[in-house]
């Protein structure tokens, strides 16, 4: 019996292989830009014994699988983050090309997306959004948003200071009252990075999913692990899904509108 591959499916499985190579170096910038090191210099190697990585143990997705989740040489576990954030980066990239095809919009929100990746995964393990990625990507968001988005330049800018505006606020009154640190200056520049790429409309759907999901999370946390009130959830992964789901599910934001109206 001949099995042929349909041809109609060679170009996703090529973005999507292209999508989750590039996730393998967000792999490296999520372990890298936390500790101030390059990159780019030396090349991937074992964090537990430092044996450099091989091309055949470099594959994304499916080197994880073929090794057992552990490291040739000294056998430790390899963190399940790494083929996660692999698939999450081949999903994005299949999202956007059948969303916007190859085009000017498919790179600048790919570029968007994958810096929220790096920054979620950052801050889950950290606690901290690293500036060199948020200011960065606000200077990037607001400049080519003139050239590709719909949005246009002013619109970018506006989000800038309204995304940013309003968490600093929320941050001030929260310190205020309690005179206990709610929200960081982290959140507050990637909020403003959100409106740069965005626009100022998706500030109120990113701000409103993200403390609905957060709230739910914190609760499910309190309740399982008998978190407290005050323990400290990073609040970045929630303003990045809020922003993904803006951008990927357009009817769900229009659901959200009409709930308002």
């Amino acid at each position: 019996m001949n099995y042929q591959f349909d041809s109609a499916l060679w170009p996703t499985f090529i973005v999507f292989f292209i999508g989750s190579c590039i996730g393998s170096f967000l792999n490296v910038c999520i372990h890298r830009i936390p500790q101030k090191v390059s990159i780019v210099y030396p090349g991937s190697s074992c964090p537990k014994c430092g044996k450099g990585i091989a091309w055949w143990e470099n594959i994304p997705i499916l080197s994880y699988i073929f090794l057992g989740g552990r490291c040739s040489g000294c056998k430790s576990r390899i963190s399940m983050r790494y083929p996660i954030v692999e698939i999450l980066s081949g999903s994005v990239a299949l999202v956007l090309f059948y969303r916007f095809g190859i085009s000017l919009q498919f790179f600048y929100y790919f570029l968007f997306l994958e810096l929220l990746i790096v920054i979620s995964f950052i801050d889950l393990d950290h606690k901290i959004i690293p500036d060199v990625l948020s200011l960065t990507g606000i200077v990037i968001g607001a400049l080519i948003s003139h050239f590709v988005a719909d949005h246009g330049l002013f619109n970018s800018l506006l989000g800038i200071v309204l995304g940013g505006g309003i968490l600093f606020l929320v941050a001030w009154a929260y310190f205020i009252c309690t005179r206990r640190e709610g929200l960081g200056g982290g959140d507050i520049k990637l909020l403003a990075m959100i409106g740069a790429f965005l626009g100022w409309k998706a500030i109120p759907f990113v701000l409103f999913l993200s403390a609905l999901t957060g709230s739910i999370f914190g609760g499910i946390l309190i309740l399982v692990k008998g978190a407290g009130r005050h323990s400290e959830i990073p609040y970045g992964p929630f303003l990045s899904l809020g922003a993904a789901v803006y951008l990927i599910c357009p009817n769900f934001e229009k659901f959200f509108l009409s709930l308002l109206v």
